[in-house]
């Protein structure tokens, strides 16, 4: 294209000025100029007169537009007003602008934050109050309202991650969170778009402080019904959506076969555009790694753990949408989401709200609906530290409504599941007599009813067995009783907090380590055991003062074998020796006392062998413990063994946070077995006779193509080639009655195949 022709064109082409002026914007200087003040004229015309300009001028419009926001960077000091004439723009004139319009300045100003010329703050600070700038519900016409809201939300997104992406600016996440905060002291629905961005922000990973935990801790206090629902929802649900977020990232890494990809560049021809793409793919995968890593952190603080002030967040949730007259505007879906994050709060942070009990009555009978996500509330909000009869009238009350002969079995296995549940966590909340009836169930046709009854004396077996039947008790309570000791209680005290003392599950390690048969000291001289850091001291990190001093502790101990000792051994024996009697069987005994009559048998041997096999028996998992304790000091190795067996073994439940779990509400009934109906069963039936006919038999046919058998293949080869077999041979072999006998039977089973 010839000089003069391309000059005639880049007027009209607009597209094509943009490309050449990025390439050369000094020798296209002139044709910007004029495109710029062609955009200044419609500027001005649309600033006296939004709604009157045509729709040719707003595409053109439009087009200019797109062409300064592209170049702008090339003359900044052509363009220095340029931005904020587009924010003020935006902002002054925005219900009259046309979508089109609206929808590309956003996309301008989006640009000009990519390039750095506007910043991060600047941009939020425009784009967000037209977010909230028109009512919730109300219909604008021809606006598009709700594209526009997307628009700007998806951009907030999209800005607030690449800014936070490796450091996070503290400085722009305050500000906004500032602004999320006045958004939400409006009593209006507005605060609604505040807890959306909040918890998207979170489920990505972008938010995860507690200044973000208290925005939609306001956003749940709030008094329009569908913030404080969306707020509710966040506690309930958001710590999930991450982790799972964060699942399908790491999957998306393992998929990723870097290995292909580099055997790909290697077989086909070499250039710089595939070297480029194997750069870009290797650092899209390292980035993944460091967010993998990163997101490990995410997951050790959920929403709950990051409150504040839980035990206000609770009192004030249930006074606010509960307890009040307020509770009027919510349905019952949605009290039961409060009520489930109130338990979860008790339960969690071992808070004192006493009137959640007492709310619990009114629900807790069959015919609610929904009633197994309110037991399963009830059943968080119970704890060891709530005095024992405010849980123990919502016991009283779900075993009079649940636990009866003439209710369905599924019915009283939720009731004996959930008093179960709540037992559990405060083991002091029922009597004696009422614990007892319940275990009666386990006689129980119904196998649920019967497996729930099972299961709470299962319980009560370990916490309190006193509290059961003398038959229900079980063999290690039984044999303390016997001896006249009163049965140690096992389970939590009312008022006292279960504290661990020492290490938690040292006694896994203990064990494991009289399992691998490893001693202590040999571990302690492993240097790999062992991870010293560099820099503590000049001699090697010791902060003990003086010098070493030499303790002959061999000449202070005298170790003697003196008849004394040999005494004392004997008198062990003796011991020994009558404690074996005693537990011997009488034929034993007098088998015993003859031989030693007689003189036959000599019982120094059989003494000696006793004592070596007793020496022989490992030590308890106590004494190991005990021992582990005072001979010698952990190593990192045996640390990083510890938290493994911790893992494995649940230990979390022995450090007390087992109230943390939430009860599941569908596992609360059991497997309960209905009776088919005569439809069901024919269904039934069905569904196993599709693939065949009407009368015959799957056997033997395959639907899928396959070869002959070999059978088959031998009758069409040729007779030369089979010639050499033995059956082939062996006919030519028979004599004339071998023959008559083989066509006399072949004969007989032609008939029987007529019949």
């Amino acid at each position: 294209m010839g000089k003069q022709r391309r000059a005639a064109v880049l007027p009209t082409n607009i597209i094509l000025l943009q490309n050449v002026v990025r390439k050369d914007p000094e020798s296209y200087h002139e044709e910007f100029l004029q495109q710029y003040s062609h955009y200044e004229s419609l500027r001005d015309l649309y600033l006296e007169n939004p709604t009157g300009t045509d729709s040719n001028s707003t595409t053109e419009f439009i087009e200019l537009i797109g062409f300064v926001s592209a170049v702008c960077s090339c003359y900044p000091k052509e363009t220095s007003n340029f931005p904020q004439e587009l924010k003020t723009l935006l902002l002054q004139n925005h219900r009259n602008l046309t979508s089109e319009l609206r929808e590309k300045i956003i996309q301008c100003l989006t640009m000009l934050r990519n390039k750095d010329i506007i910043s991060a703050e600047s941009l939020i600070q425009t784009i967000f109050p037209l977010l909230t700038a028109y009512a919730t519900g109300v219909t604008h016409a021809g606006q598009h309202v709700k594209q526009m809201r997307r628009q700007i939300y998806s951009t907030l997104v999209a800005l607030l991650k690449s800014v936070n992406t490796g450091t996070k600016n503290q400085r722009l996440n305050k500000s906004t969170q500032a602004s999320l905060f006045n958004l939400l002291e409006q009593k209006d629905t507005q605060g609604l778009w505040a807890t959306k961005l909040t918890r998207e922000l979170w489920r990505r990973g972008i938010w995860d402080d507690s200044r973000t935990v208290e925005i939609m801790t306001q956003a749940a206090l709030h008094p329009d019904s569908k913030v404080a629902i969306a707020g509710v929802r966040f506690f309930l649900g958001a710590d999930k959506e991450r982790e799972e977020n964060f699942e399908d990232d790491s999957s998306d890494e393992d998929g990723f076969d870097m290995g292909a990809l580099k055997h790909k560049l290697e077989v086909n021809k070499k250039s710089s555009k595939r070297g480029k793409k194997l750069e870009q793919a290797v650092k899209q995968m390292k980035k993944k790694k460091s967010g993998a890593k990163h997101s490990a952190t995410y997951l050790n603080f959920s929403a709950i753990h990051l409150l504040r002030d839980p035990q206000g967040f609770a009192e004030q949730l249930f006074d606010t949408h509960l307890s009040s007259k307020n509770s009027n505007k919510f349905d019952l879906d949605q009290k039961i989401l409060f009520m489930n994050l109130i338990s979860r709060l008790i339960g969690t942070h071992k808070l004192i709200v006493l009137g959640i009990y007492s709310f619990f009555l009114k629900y807790l009978t069959p015919k609610q609906r929904n009633v197994t996500q309110i037991m399963a509330a009830s059943a968080q909000a119970s704890h060891d530290l709530v005095p024992p009869e405010s849980i123990e009238i919502v016991v009283r009350k779900i075993a009079d409504e649940f636990v009866s002969d003439g209710v369905a079995a599924e019915v009283a296995s939720a009731g004996i599941n959930t008093i179960r549940e709540i037992l559990s966590r405060a083991p002091l909340a029922i009597d004696a007599s009422l614990l007892q009836d319940l275990t009666e169930y386990k006689g129980s046709k119904s196998k649920a009813v019967m497996m729930a009854a099972r299961s709470l004396i299962s319980l009560y077996r370990e916490v309190a067995p006193e509290m059961l039947l003398r038959k229900d008790r079980g063999k290690t309570a039984s044999m303390e009783l016997q001896k006249g000791d009163k049965p140690k209680p096992r389970g939590p005290q009312y008022g006292v907090e279960q504290s661990v003392t020492g290490i938690p599950g040292l006694e896994l390690l203990a064990k494991w380590k009289q399992e691998q048969g490893k001693d202590g000291n040999e571990d302690e001289e492993d240097d790999a055991n062992w991870e010293v850091d560099e820099g503590e001291g000049e001699d090697g990190g010791s902060d003990v003062e003086g010098e070493w001093v030499t303790v002959d502790s061999d000449k202070e101990i005298d170790i003697s074998d003196s008849e004394d000792d040999d005494d004392g051994k004997e008198e062990l024996e003796k011991e020994d020796d009558v404690s074996d009697l005693d537990l011997s069987s009488d034929e034993e005994v007098e088998g015993d006392a003859e031989a030693e009559v007689d003189g036959d048998v000599d019982e120094r041997p059989r003494k000696k062998a006793k004592l070596d096999s007793q020496a022989e028996q490992p030590p308890s998992a106590e004494q190991a413990m005990a021992e582990l304790l005072s001979s010698r000091i952990l190593t990192p190795a045996d640390f990083a063994k510890l938290e493994e067996l911790r893992t494995e073994a649940g230990v979390k439940n022995l450090m007390g946070i087992a109230n943390e779990d939430a009860v599941d509400s569908t596992s609360l009934v059991g497997k309960v077995k209905y009776k088919q109906l005569r439809e069901e069963r024919i269904a039934h039936a069905k569904e196993a006779k599709e693939d065949r006919g009407k009368f015959g038999s799957r056997k033997g046919k395959r639907d899928a193509a396959h070869s002959t058998t070999n059978r088959e293949k031998a009758r069409k080869k040729n007779f030369v080639m089979m010639i050499h077999k033995k059956a082939v041979q062996g006919k030519q072999k028979l004599s004339l009655r071998d023959r008559q006998k083989v066509l006399r039977a072949h004969i007989d089973k032609q008939k029987k195949k007529g019949k």
